[in-house]
């Protein structure tokens, strides 16, 4: 009787959480398509401001801006990693993480000091748990990100890399972030931020682009489209990270559904073969008692 009461108990409470983990999982997947739409809505802007920009360095030779130059006496090296907020999303966190350490790593061995800057609860709360420096977090919007958020840490980011080495500045800055490729599919990507590489880019049928006129100047120009560029790489690399995170708790969600079901299947069986037994039991009793009743009387 107690053995059919535990199971009892312990098939009540994996149906409570499959139907949480079914809960997160459509809420994730309703998530996952207006997610798809933020992405989808700023990649033109961030192509426009990319060819914008790749026409103005590559046509206008003299133009200088600090962003553009290559830091060599500074040894600090920022990395920003794009986290989630929340947990529930398999392993999401655990192979951004697991990129930003083998960076880290390759830029130690390149003679550089890595800094990290987090966005998100999950890697700032790893990176505190093991008492490891981090120069700046954002939290609050790692599913929901918004323009504002990315133009405050663009922001920081620009201000730290103008900074000199011992004031805190960095030399470089580079990102690990989650790229969106479908439902099943979203991988880990490391790009370098600052300073920017700018390639000269040719169009397919009619070579090089034309020369551009900027107006008041390309100088003047520059200082307006870089700092607008960075934070819309930013934003875009943010809203991958949103699809790709509800898109990895939609699938952990929707295998811990799967693996509670088959386990109240199990336990189900379980809870029927102790019912039988005890009704075997039973019977066996009373056949038994029935027997004795009868040898005593026939004696």
């Amino acid at each position: 009787m107690a053995q059919l009461r535990q199971l009892r108990n312990q098939i009540r409470s994996v149906k409570s959480t499959a139907k949480i983990t079914r809960a997160q999982e459509m809420i994730a997947t309703s998530r996952i398509v207006k997610a798809q739409q933020a992405v989808a809505a700023s990649k033109p802007y961030a192509e426009q401001i990319t060819q914008a920009l790749t026409a103005l360095v590559s046509h206008n030779v003299g133009i200088d801006h600090p962003l553009l130059n290559e830091q060599p006496e500074d040894s600090r090296t920022a990395v920003l990693i794009v986290t989630s907020d929340r947990g529930f999303c398999g392993g999401y966190n655990a192979n951004v993480i697991r990129e930003a350490e083998s960076l880290i790593t390759a830029l130690r061995e390149q003679g550089k000091r890595p800094i990290p800057y987090v966005v998100g609860n999950k890697g700032l709360t790893w990176y505190r748990f093991r008492a490891r420096e981090v120069a700046a977090s954002w939290t609050g919007f790692s599913d929901r990100p918004d323009f504002a958020s990315a133009e405050r840490i663009g922001r920081r980011l620009a201000e730290d890399f103008l900074k000199a080495d011992d004031e805190g500045g960095v030399g470089e800055i580079h990102v690990v972030y989650t790229e969106f490729v479908s439902m099943l599919t979203q991988q880990v990507h490391v790009s370098r931020l600052i300073p920017l590489e700018i390639e000269e880019r040719v169009d397919e049928g009619r070579g090089v682009l034309p020369a551009y006129e900027f107006e008041p100047s390309a100088q003047a120009a520059l200082d307006l489209l870089l700092p607008n560029y960075i934070e819309s790489r930013i934003f875009h690399m943010l809203l991958q990270s949103a699809a790709s995170e509800h898109a990895s708790r939609r699938r952990a969600m929707k295998s811990a559904t799967d693996n509670a079901n088959e386990l109240v299947e199990v336990y189900t069986r379980q809870m029927n073969q102790a019912r039988q037994a005890m009704i075997t039991q039973e019977i066996s009793e009373i056949v038994g008692g029935a027997n004795a009743l009868a040898e005593s009387g026939g004696e």
